[in-house]
């Protein structure tokens, strides 16, 4: 995992909006394994090792729910250390009637499923990167049907799944966008990400440190779709994680410098990408 860890940059927190905090709440402990680390009327940050926080939630007081043809979340995507971890997951979903679908990524395995309000979730694990295969720049992804027999072999009976493993990590995230050239411009020109992978006109991956992809971004809900309403289920920030301030204040420029905005909200260095979601830029 030396990808999710400094000095590389990467995702190290994300936010999204629920309808009733109560009922995600259920779902995120009893069916995902976390625990919660702070808790208040509207919100919860979420925990595997009891120290930190990589999810969190909230419950907006006007809560709508989430809209569809909109830009903004298409899944957060948390990233199991081992592939046990993820044999012992599936054994776990089906026992409790969890829906899922699945893909093999080449990279990575990977489980799809939602929270109850549709805020979709990537829930994987990463083969070796001496394992990727690199034609010049970009990584060779595919999606193709997971091979759950040679998965399920990896499973440990004696250890069933009972919680989020202490060392799992916000993997990376995926976003619909409203178009990919500005998309593009802003998460190289602006965030230094190189771009590792296009899937056609449809879809871009892009990376710090030759991952497979910190961020995936997709005109999927169509070119041009609308920004979601501010208080819409789905996504209210994700976190970029830099070495030092010095690498942040870079970064900073390089945002301004194409023209996008970096405000101080509640504390936190904020931007937004052209589609509008929002990014907390951390060290």
């Amino acid at each position: 995992m030396t990808f999710h860890r400094k000095p590389t940059p990467h995702i190290g927190h994300v936010k999204i909006k629920v309808l009733n905090l109560d009922r995600s709440l259920a779902f995120y402990q009893d069916i995902l394994g976390f625990s919660v680390l702070n808790r208040t009327e509207r919100t919860a940050e979420l925990t595997v090792d009891g120290k930190t926080s990589f999810l969190s939630l909230e419950q907006p007081e006007d809560v709508i729910p989430k809209q569809r043809g909109t830009t903004g979340l298409y899944h957060f995507a948390i990233l199991l250390p081992t592939v046990k971890d993820l044999a012992n997951i599936v054994v776990h979903l089906v026992e409790n009637d969890v829906r899922f679908g699945a893909s093999d990524h080449l990279v990575s395995e990977a489980l799809y499923l939602a929270d109850p309000d549709g805020n979709e979730i990537e829930i994987y694990r990463d083969r070796p990167a001496s394992e990727w295969t690199w034609k010049g720049t970009e990584v060779d992804m595919a999606t193709i049907p997971l091979n759950f027999e040679r998965l399920l072999a990896h499973r440990t009976p004696n250890e069933p799944w009972e919680k989020m493993p202490k060392n799992a990590v916000m993997g990376h995230i995926h976003l619909h966008v409203a178009d990919l050239k500005s998309t593009e411009e802003f998460y190289v020109k602006g965030l230094g990400m190189d771009v590792v992978n296009r899937f056609g006109p449809q879809a871009l991956f892009l990376s710090y440190g030759k991952y497979h992809h910190h961020v995936g971004t997709n005109t999927w809900n169509g070119i041009g779709a609308p920004r979601p309403a501010e208080n819409s289920v789905g996504l209210a920030y994700y976190t970029l994680v830099f070495d030092n301030d010095a690498v942040r204040e870079q970064m900073i420029k390089n945002l301004e410098s194409i023209g996008a905005e970096v405000k101080e909200v509640d504390g936190k260095l904020m931007t937004e990408d052209p589609s509008g979601n929002n990014i907390v830029l951390d060290v």
